[in-house]
């Protein structure tokens, strides 16, 4: 070997010149050979360490490098011969090891990930169970408060039944168990008591939530996640709806849509006239920042407009008029502006149920619900009629809660009723307001939809003299009435100008666009086409479409209120029901949905009574026939299952199921008195307190002491009940 000829050839231990290389070289070849690869081997080296980062410290620890270390000296003919060899490869191991470390912080980080959803979930698990446990609290207290009442109830029996006659005893009872069990006609229970506890007059998030499956997003708010699972009761038909449309040449078998309020009637009236050469202008002024309120031109329009068809008294004035993209829109800037959070406004039900997105939702407004019924009480009474009296008594109730309530909706028509409200119902309505300092927000949003020239409408614009002025503000917008649905626009008419502000405030948020500005300032400025084409035609087709679909209901036997406004009409299902449940209803409903036509069920409007649906009437005439014979088939087939499930129902009038037509109303007469169960007995009353007690371990965990603690007057009553005071 060449290494033993050497003479214990080592390496200089100092710089060598040019010369020195070359002599060693000539003489040791081989040497000079290994002097110069081990010289690259360091300077790879150094580069690995200079990119890797290690420190010096560390470097220091290995005797390979410590012997690879800069020769400061070295001669220009090796740095010659380095360039000449060129870049040498990089090591893969270096390759290996980049992606080693890399991929070992990657998992590191996604370790510490993992770990903090887990306790994230941990924690949305603790609030999730302590939600239910305040919610299991809340249900007992109810439960128990509702089992005194009957015993109160039974009490007062068992006092009048010594200085009463025993028939007298008996209506007693049946008033007393008809308020205790909300019994408005077979099958209703304890917990869809008409009569309801006062927080229940309040809207209830959890009704319009949809929970199950849900987890809380961590992009989001309290706020954002709430309205993330936020949604109406029929929300899940109208997303179905939109994924299966109906049309009759591309999915005949698709949903057939009467649920959504729309004017499917005029649409070709309507494309005519706004593609017209007056509609097509694209003004400069149209393309810039408008005044918030609208531009001038078309307020002034809209006041000349709401003056002649309201029939105002006086000339309206433009600069009480603002223009917002529709009337959902100007139901949150109002609640806004007259509302704080947690705050109210008053609203009988059935109503529209956009109305609480608009409101309770965006501003976080409540609304205190005055519950109408389907009971007919006198001669000059109708079903679902509103009262001064429901109003004082629904607005006493919050403000026992601390509710603090500002303002009440009157929607005129109504919707989902088709009342129009006459002109002392209106005073009435707005004399009330006035007693309590109340704003009045009136939505005529159909008030040129009355197509029978029987029913007259009245707007709040056109009476001589409102009672407070200040407070009243009435919304219109072109939505309805003009078969539009597509175009956003609303209009708020109100005289005073702290709230007119306020409104422009926000419509930098909801603001019309200027060329649709333009169209509509044209469209309400065209008066002759409106009077002599557009509603002549409109409510000729709404009044064919609505005798059709009323012609087709009397045929099925199915009661409903007969109404001249609108595009919809409110229809009695509770026969189709067995027992009585909101459950049931909503059954019913994805029934009709299953069967490919969409409805809208009592409950997406708050309706007290299970069972009312909604059915919409503005469309064409094959789409409503097909649309019918689908609702025909579910029916049928639920009256054969009612049928075969029972064979005779106690308490059934003859005409039961049979249309009983009127001018108001056709109803069944079943619905209309809950008194057919008069031959129930002090035992019956026994019976429900029993079931109550075995539900509850209410007696063993309380006491009467501690019960006059917490409901001293609810004690009081019962103690002069049992003649202790």
């Amino acid at each position: 070997m060449w290494i033993s000829k050497q003479e214990n050839w080592k390496k200089p231990s100092r710089s060598v010149s040019g010369a020195e290389y070359c002599e060693l070289q000539c003489k040791y070849p081989q040497a000079a050979n290994l002097y110069q690869k081990e010289d690259c081997a360091q300077n790879h080296v150094s580069k690995y360490v200079e990119e890797e980062g290690f420190s010096e410290p560390n470097m220091a620890n290995s005797s390979r490098i410590q012997n690879v270390v800069p020769r400061p000296g070295f001669s220009a003919l090796h740095r010659l011969r380095k360039k000449r060899k060129g870049q040498r490869l990089r090591d893969p191991l270096d390759d290996l090891l980049l992606k080693t470390l890399t991929s070992q912080r990657a998992m590191e980080e996604r370790f510490l990930q993992m770990e903090e959803r887990r306790f994230q979930r941990d924690l949305d698990v603790e609030e999730r169970r302590m939600q239910l446990e305040q919610r299991r609290f809340e249900l007992e207290r109810e439960h128990e408060f509702r089992m005194f009442n009957v015993f109160a109830q039974m009490l007062s029996i068992l006092k009048q039944s010594h200085s009463g006659s025993s028939s007298s005893q008996g209506l007693d009872f049946s008033q007393a168990l008809s308020e205790i069990e909300g019994m408005g006609g077979r099958g209703s229970n304890l917990q869809e008591m008409r009569v309801r506890p006062l927080a229940k007059r309040r809207v209830d998030m959890h009704s319009f939530c949809n929970p199950s499956g849900f987890q809380r997003s961590p992009y989001l708010s309290a706020r954002g996640n709430f309205a993330n699972i936020f949604q109406g009761p029929t929300e899940e038909g109208y997303k179905a709806y939109h994924a299966d449309k109906y049309d009759e040449e591309k999915n005949p078998n698709g949903i057939i849509n009467f649920g959504t309020s729309e004017n499917k009637l005029c649409f070709d009236l309507m494309s005519k006239r706004l593609t017209q050469a007056d509609m097509n202008v694209m003004d400069p002024s149209l393309l810039q920042y408008p005044d918030w309120k609208g531009h001038l031109f078309l307020r002034e329009e809209v006041a000349r407009f709401l003056t002649y068809y309201c029939k105002a008294p006086a000339p309206l004035k433009a600069e009480n008029v603002i223009v917002l993209n529709g009337c959902g829109s100007l139901f949150s800037a109002l609640a806004t502006v007259l509302c704080d959070p947690g705050e109210a406004v008053l609203i009988a039900t059935p109503f529209y149920g956009g109305i609480t997105q608009s409101i309770f939702l965006y501003g976080n407004v409540k609304l205190v619900y005055v519950y109408l019924d389907s009971k007919i009480t006198g001669t000059n009474t109708r079903p679902f009629q509103l009262t001064v009296e429901k109003l004082e008594k629904a607005l006493q109730d919050a403000r026992a809660e601390g509710v603090t309530v500002r303002a009440l909706i009157l929607l005129n028509p109504q919707n989902p009723l088709g009342d129009i409200y006459s002109l002392s119902e209106l005073r009435d309505y707005l004399e009330f307001a006035k007693r309590h300092e109340l704003h009045v927000i009136v939505d005529e949003i159909y008030m040129l939809s009355v197509f029978d020239e029987s029913a007259t409408f009245h707007s709040v614009l056109g009476m001589d003299r409102l009672p407070d002025p200040q407070r009243t503000h009435v919304m219109w917008g072109i939505t309805k009435d003009f078969a539009v649905s597509g175009i956003r626009f609303g209009t708020l008419y109100t005289e005073n100008q702290d709230v007119a502000n306020a409104v422009a405030s926000l419509c930098y948020f909801h603001g019309v666009c200027g060329p649709v500005q333009h169209k509509v300032a044209q469209l309400l400025r065209d008066r002759d086409w409106i009077n002599q084409v557009y509603l002549r035609a409109n409510h000729a087709r709404l009044k064919a479409a609505h005798t059709y679909v009323t012609d087709e209901l009397k045929t099925l036997g199915v009661p409903f209120l007969n109404r001249n406004a609108g595009f919809f009409v409110w229809i009695d299902f509770r026969k189709y029901l067995k027992t009585g449940t909101f459950e049931e209803e909503l059954l019913l409903w994805k029934r009709f949905l299953d069967n490919k036509v969409l409805l809208s069920c009592g409950k997406a409007f708050e309706c007290s009574e299970p069972g009312w649906f909604r059915i919409i009437f503005a469309d064409k005439t094959h789409r409503l026939q097909l649309g019918m014979q689908r609702i025909r088939k579910v029916l049928e087939e639920r009256e054969q299952e009612i049928l075969a499930e029972e064979k005779e129902q106690p308490c059934q009038s003859d005409q039961d199921g049979k249309a009983d037509s009127t001018d108001e109303v056709i109803f069944v007469s079943r619905h209309q008195d809950p008194t057919c169960g008069s031959n129930s007995s002090l035992g019956d009353l026994i019976g429900l307190l029993q079931q109550q007690m075995r539900s509850s371990d209410w007696l063993q965990k309380n006491t009467a002491e501690q019960f006059a603690q917490e409901k001293p007057e609810v004690y009081d009553v019962f103690s002069k009940l049992v003649g202790k005071q």
